[in-house]
């Protein structure tokens, strides 16, 4: 048996029908809400996170204000880098990339 569209369309002597088919929809967008924007996102976080948790002293780095330098100290929740003359302390999440490989998202 195949459903066509004006089937699903028609009308039914069911008064549960409409709410099975609400629900139905309702379900189908969120599973492609889910696979088209959260579980993405998650991935580029969780791959954002172990690229800073492999930072070590001597990487190069790019922030997300644009500061590019070479990694001097790391500590727990910052990093110091030293640009040119200046050095500049700043926060591990930050930094969008390290040496060739950036973070998701970011180009």
């Amino acid at each position: 048996m195949t459903l066509s569209l004006l089937a699903l369309m028609a009308p039914t002597d069911n008064p549960n029908a409409g709410l099975s088919m609400l629900l139905f929809q309702i379900g189908a967008i969120a599973l492609v809400f889910y696979f088209l924007i959260l579980r993405p996102q998650q991935q580029a976080r969780k791959k954002h996170e172990e690229l800073l948790k492999a930072l070590k002293k001597g990487d190069e780095v790019t922030t997300v204000g644009g500061i590019i330098g070479k990694v001097k100290d790391v500590k727990e929740d910052r990093v110091t880098v030293e640009s040119g003359t200046a050095t500049v302390v700043v926060e591990r999440t930050r930094i969008v990339k390290v040496g060739d490989q950036s973070a998701p998202g970011v180009s």
